[in-house]
């Protein structure tokens, strides 16, 4: 395993689901830890698990990423604290599957602040300190390259984190600051009691869904590398590299699975 003793990783989202599972992977590989989510009481519970996997120092730090006019504060605080950052995993993120007329207007506010601005206000903070090199992990998706039928507002915001990987990547080559996306499909964590209320989404997904563990442990082996990107699964990406060279036939193949959120 790559040794992150001494490394300072900071997760956003790192209450529950993927953003916990990276936490412990890079417990498990000697990292000081920097946690932020909402729930305060979730994230000291990341961070008891993470002491048991061997971390290093651990801070806890609760912050609304919504509140995107405070984040240059919050983030400010938080590095002084830490003394510098070697990584960032911009994580925190979530969707819902409906329809635009029938999302409500402060949901699709809210997920584009959280997925999109918040993520690139937390990466423009974090790099004065990585100036001698660093790391920025983008959580994507699958959705930010193959777009569905009830999730509009959540692949506009995934396309945007692609396309913003892919600029400040070549903004930062000369800086030694690596910047990978991670682009998985379904994984089995709660993001489908927001995304997927009524449940049958998740119901007929839940056999292809992926595991936060086997996603964590790839996107934790990827950081220090020149990975431009994580797909997975590899059926799902396949899908996605036939749908950017013959988009109308997929969606017509497609259309019966694609609806049935």
């Amino acid at each position: 395993m790559k040794d992150l003793t001494g490394k300072k990783v900071w997760i956003t989202g790192a209450s529950g689901g993927l953003g916990r599972a990276i936490a412990e992977e890079s417990a498990r590989r000697g990292a000081d830890l920097i946690l932020t989510a909402r729930n305060e009481q979730k994230l000291i519970q990341t961070g008891e698990r993470c002491r048991q996997f061997g971390s290093g120092r651990i801070l806890i730090r609760p912050f609304d990423l919504n509140k995107i006019e405070s984040i240059p504060m919050f983030a400010a605080s938080v590095l002084k604290e830490a003394e510098g950052m070697d990584i960032l995993v911009n994580n925190a993120g979530f969707g819902l599957f409906e329809k635009l007329e029938d999302t409500p207007d402060d949901i699709i506010s809210s997920m584009i602040n959280v997925n999109v601005i918040a993520l690139m206000m937390m990466s423009k903070a974090v790099l004065p300190y990585m100036k001698t090199g660093g790391h920025i992990v983008n959580i994507a998706s699958q959705a930010g390259k193959l777009a569905t039928p009830k999730s509009s507002v959540y692949s506009a915001a995934k396309h945007a984190v692609l396309g913003f990987s892919n600029s400040l990547r070549m903004e930062l080559a000369e800086d030694h600051v690596f910047v990978t996306a991670i682009n998985p499909g379904p994984i089995e964590t709660d993001f489908f009691d927001t995304a997927d209320t009524s449940g049958r989404y998740a119901s007929s997904v839940k056999r292809f869904m992926l595991s936060p563990r086997v996603v964590a442990t790839k996107t934790v082996d990827a950081f220090y590398s020149d990975k431009r990107e994580i797909n997975l699964p590899g059926w799902m990406n396949a899908a996605s590299k036939a749908y950017s060279l013959a988009p109308g036939m997929v969606e017509r193949l497609g259309k019966k699975g694609f609806n049935q959120k």
